[in-house]
This record gives structure tokens, sequence and C-alpha cells, in this order.
């Protein structure tokens, strides 16, 4: 009897832990969820990095500009269908102020360098690192796009695979300046 007892004891233990450990990753994300949704109507962080050309990216000096700040992966096949589209934009709407960025969540630049290439994208291009993702409330899931107004204001996060025409109304309306 008491090795039984101790087994279901055991086995309590086992599904609290599980339960527990569930439980802390729902509610991480939340709260980074949450600090991501509370950078909408705020600054956007500032951040400096160089590009895979080697040129300097300083978000202080964007101001004016209408950024599409793009967190991506080469792994991430929405992430992939994305990027000629923003390259289409960027050609587009650059002459009314329109800036894109991309910061790849991939620790080398290697596959990004490739990927980059192979799908002739020519707006800057950055590597991230997480202290970067969570300045801006955390990368958890890609893709992940801001909509940042002339004045350096988030006014849109797209999470994850998202109908392109959302983005581009969002857009518009920021490069029609309202």
């Amino acid at each position: 009897m008491n090795s039984e007892k101790a087994n279901r004891t055991s086995a309590r233990v086992f599904h609290c832990a599980i339960v527990a450990s569930l439980l802390a990753t729902v509610l991480l994300a939340s709260s980074n969820d949450s600090l991501a949704q509370s950078l909408v109507n705020r600054k956007a962080p500032h951040f400096v990095r160089h590009d895979l050309t080697g040129q300097s990216i300083d978000t202080a000096q964007l101001k004016g500009k209408v950024v599409l700040l793009n967190f991506w992966a080469t792994w991430c096949a929405p992430c992939q269908i994305e990027m000629p589209m923003f390259s289409s934009w960027q050609k587009q709407y650059a002459p009314r102020g329109l800036e894109v960025i991309g910061i790849s969540m991939d620790d080398d630049t290697s596959p990004v360098r490739k990927l980059v290439n192979a799908l002739s994208i020519d707006y800057p291009i950055a590597l991230g690192d997480a202290a970067l993702g969570k300045r801006y409330g955390g990368v958890l899931g890609l893709p992940l796009t801001f909509l940042i107004d002339r004045k350096g204001i988030v006014r849109s996060r797209f999470q994850g695979e998202t109908d392109p025409r959302k983005i581009e109304a969002s857009l518009q309306t920021l490069m029609a300046g309202r």
C-alpha cells in the first residue's frame, strides 16, 4: 500500500509541476504580448545596428519617415512570403518617405545573406538578438511587424501571418499623415 500511495503522490507532484510550468509559460507570453501591445501609441525603442552591407541603421535618424520594422527569420515561411511584398512597398512608397527595415532573428549572417539574395530584397537587413527583441516586447513569434509614424511613434503591430491588405491599409494611412 505504501508504494502505491507514494506512486500516486509522485504522479500528482509531476502533474502539478507540468501545470505550473504551462501556466508560467502562458503568463510570460501574455506579459510579453502585453508589453508589445503597450508599445502601440508610444515612442518606438531606439536602436543602432549595422545592416548586411555594413551601413549603420540608427532609428533616431529615421524621424520624418514612416518605418515598417519587420522581425523575421530564414526558417519562417510566412516571413519569406512577406519580404518580397515589403521590398515592393519600399520601391513604391520610398518617394513618400517609407523606410522598410528587416531584423533577422537568425544567429548567423550566412543563411540570411543567402535568403536575402534569393528573394532580391533591397531594403536594409540587420541581425537582431534577444536584447533587441525584448525592447520591442519580446519576439516570441514571427513574423512581427511594427509600423512607426514620422514622429517615431509605434502606430500598429502585426503578429504572425497577417493579411497584407491590412498592413498596407495602415501603411497608407500613415503615409497620408493621418
